[in-house]
């Protein structure tokens, strides 16, 4: 019965290949496709953990370069009048010497995002690390797939526009891409993962983004969603949640995320 519900996607891993007469690399990016449907998905690092990793692997690593990679791949998949077949014809026609993809995979699952988030994390995201308690995961892929699973269970993921674009509100070529946007009674919401103890400087690019999409769309609110509760003892914490309460943006833990998805499934359009 519940293979009856999965659908059989493929994809395939991309590796960053700096140093081809070594026969090293390191994976840097995700492909799924959806033949059925004619859909192609993909994923590439952005979070300075994930370039870190790149970097202490292969110091002289283009960063730069790295960065504009999704940017520059969203702009293939865009272009008029191609199928899903044509961009991946058009992006393993383009790979340079240092990008490499894997024979492509089968895979049965559910729900095409969710199975993107899950498949990063796997393959592409950094490995997971050992805290006091056991294992305690607070990257942004994490993150990002505990809240697909949610929006997935609660109904709403695919009424969600992913990997939301703001260099209209910002500047041009603002490679920034927040993870989830709606719409709910005429005000434009986003959705954005941070991690509090790994990135929590990320939170001064949330507040000046948020800052311009409002001044050009006031109808607007912005959720953070964040791996706990800010502590009252660590000021880094305490420094994330005084400046998102500034800018009047909502912060959601984790372990609220499916009540929050609960409340909002009802007002979304």
């Amino acid at each position: 019965m519940i293979a009856e519900n999965r659908s059989a996607f493929r994809y395939r891993v991309l590796r960053y290949t700096p140093n081809l007469i070594r026969d090293e690399w390191v994976n840097i990016g995700l492909l799924l496709e959806d033949t059925a449907r004619g859909r192609l998905r993909t994923r590439i690092i952005e979070e300075p953990g994930e370039l870190a990793r790149v970097r202490r692997l292969h110091p002289g690593a283009d960063e730069e370069w790295l960065r504009g990679l999704q940017r520059d791949w969203q702009t293939q998949f865009s272009a008029p009048g191609l199928t899903a077949a044509d961009v991946l014809e058009k992006l393993e026609q383009s790979l340079s010497n240092l990008l490499q993809f894997s024979p492509p995979k089968a895979v049965l699952a559910e729900d095409f995002e969710a199975e993107l988030d899950r498949l990063y994390r796997d393959h592409v995201a950094p490995p997971r690390r050992r805290e006091r308690a056991g294992l305690f995961d607070n990257t942004r892929a994490w993150l990002r797939a505990r809240i697909s699973n949610a929006f997935h269970r609660i109904g709403i993921l695919k009424r969600m526009e992913k990997s939301v674009n703001v260099s209209e509100f910002t500047e041009l070529g603002d490679p920034l891409r927040l993870d989830f946007g709606y719409r709910r009674n005429g005000t434009h919401g986003y959705i954005h993962a941070l991690s509090l103890a790994r990135d929590p400087m990320q939170a001064k690019v949330l507040a000046y983004t948020f800052q311009s999409i409002c001044a050009r769309q006031p109808k607007s609110e912005f959720t953070v969603i964040t791996e706990a509760e800010p502590a009252p003892e660590i000021t880094r914490d305490q420094f994330v949640a005084r400046l998102l309460a500034q800018r009047k943006m909502r912060l959601v833990a984790i372990p609220q995320i499916e009540k929050f998805a609960e409340d909002l499934r009802p007002l979304l359009n």
